[in-house]
């Protein structure tokens, strides 16, 4: 392996591949025979070079010497639990593929994407689909798609790449496309990884492979955008980005937010991303990556977060409709990392329409709840037909491009303690208020326990339409965490 990995640090396989690119995309007219054969097997051979983008360590070096002093005092509160090796072990092992990337011109915009193994293996092929077919040819010439294949199976990792070169060949061969995977001797031991299983710190893994993404990102462009791996692109979202960053040029600024959900659609100065990869692997296992973000912002001195409206990017759930059709009670399989939905009853005091029902709202489709002229005090509640300890509640409100008819104010409540038949919750506590008309908040485990109720509550009268959209639960279910964990 580190005779493999010490050829490969020579620069020889980039050079190659671009060589095999080059004569692919210059090679000289012949007879029809024989230019397939010669396509057939330059194909075959890029494939083949594709499996070896696999060595990618984050430099040690940053570029903003006053920046670093900045997290000293990070550093010193969390001295006894950081990781020392995994910094002072990863350096410069992919420098001769590094810089003949940056050779390549450079682009505006570059979208990195962390991907791992998931039971729907399309979520990867849809979001590449999305991207590109969302971007024009002019938009598509200042973009890069960056994806690390962030898989721990060799096996699956080839059979990823064989799909996506087969699909996304001439993206690849026109440098849009780039793949990389992190070596697995940058990982820790398996016993090491089953401990943090045993204490929950799944996210560990994630944030250290969104610094290895962030790192090799650093030079390919002049903006960096954060997506996930499964979601869905507004159309022309370069063109809407551009537009917001050209609005934002006398107001400096160090995250700019696409969407409110997680760490989807964070848009970094390039420049920031050695630093940002370096502040994750110090305290990758501190916090998830969702939440690690805004510290980094806060620390780089922009203390409020700016959303960026219309919201360009959601997620793209999976699942299989089940042959329950009660309305009341939605059941839908799905993956782990999708919202769960326990059966329930929907409750509402706003005016309901035809077509557009209550119950639309929590369904794990498409349709939604479309009511008009809602006062203070209204509300829309779940009630669980058996308590469940919850970890999770997305409320999304107003149309999905531009946010039209969203609810301007409300907040989200959590009930217990039901009585009655039906039954209703008699104690209600306050979670979060809603944002631009949107909620993606995770529970505490003493607030998250033994949920009857989730109430949206209207805060101010509101004159037109109002549209909620999806009401997502996630269940902290000690089945379908093992599920979620054996995929990560």
């Amino acid at each position: 392996m580190d005779g493999w990995m010490d050829g490969w640090m020579d620069g020889e396989s980039p050079q190659l591949l671009y060589m095999l690119t080059f004569c692919y995309r210059n090679r000289i007219p012949s007879d029809t025979m024989r230019c397939s054969i010669r396509r057939g097997i330059i194909t075959s051979v890029g494939i083949g070079f594709l499996w070896l983008l696999i060595t990618l360590k984050t430099p040690r070096e940053t570029e903003d010497v006053q920046n670093v002093m900045a997290f000293k005092g990070q550093e010193d509160s969390y001295g006894k639990r950081k990781d020392v090796r995994l910094l002072e072990g990863w350096q410069n092992h992919t420098f001769q593929y590094i810089k003949t990337i940056q050779q390549r011109r450079k682009t505006w915009l570059t979208v990195g994407i962390s991907s791992v193994p998931r039971p729907d293996q399309s979520g990867l092929l849809y979001t590449l689909v999305s991207l590109f077919c969302a971007s024009s040819k002019i938009e598509q010439k200042r973009l890069t798609v960056l994806v690390h294949l962030a898989h721990s199976d060799l096996t699956g990792l080839r059979e990823t790449i064989a799909h996506i070169s087969t699909l996304f060949s001439p993206q690849i061969l026109s440098g849009k496309l780039l793949l990389i995977h992190a070596p697995s001797d940058a990982y820790r031991t398996t016993d090491d990884t089953r401990k943090e299983a045993h204490r929950g710190e799944f996210y560990s893994k994630r944030n250290r492979d969104h610094a290895f993404l962030m790192s090799f990102a650093a030079k390919l462009s002049e903006y960096f955008l954060l997506l996930e791996d499964n979601v869905l692109c507004a159309p022309n979202f370069i063109t809407h980005i551009h537009w917001k960053v050209d609005t934002m040029r006398s107001n400096p600024w160090v995250l700019l937010e696409f969407s409110n959900m997680g760490f989807l659609g964070k848009l970094f100065h390039s420049r920031d991303l050695p630093l940002l990869a370096h502040f994750l692997l110090l305290f990758y296992k501190e916090k998830p990556l969702d939440r690690l973000i805004p510290h980094f912002r806060t620390l780089l001195a922009q203390k409020n977060p700016i959303l960026c409206r219309p919201f360009l990017f959601y997620h793209r759930f999976s699942y299989y409709t089940s042959n329950d059709s009660q309305k009341a009670t939605p059941v839908q399989k799905k993956n782990p990392y999708g919202p769960d939905n326990p059966p329930a009853a929907i409750f509402t005091d706003m005016k309901v329409f035809d077509v557009h029902f209550p119950w639309k709202a929590y369904t794990l489709d498409e349709s939604f709840f479309w009511t008009q002229n809602v006062s203070a005090g209204n509300h829309l509640t779940v009630i669980l037909k058996h308590p469940a300890n919850l970890s999770r509640v997305q409320v999304l409100t107003g149309t999905i491009v531009d946010g039209k008819h969203a609810l301007e104010k409300g907040q989200v409540e959590l009930g217990y303690d039901p009585e009655g038949m039906p039954q209703y919750c008699t104690s209600f506590a306050l979670l979060v208020h809603l944002l631009e008309g949107q909620v993606n908040q995770e529970i505490f485990k003493s607030m998250g326990y033994d949920v009857s109720c989730v109430r949206l509550v209207v805060k101010a009268n509101q004159v037109g339409g109002l549209i909620i959209r999806h009401i997502y639960l996630w269940e902290e279910n000690p089945k379908d965490m093992e599920a979620a964990q054996s995929w990560r």
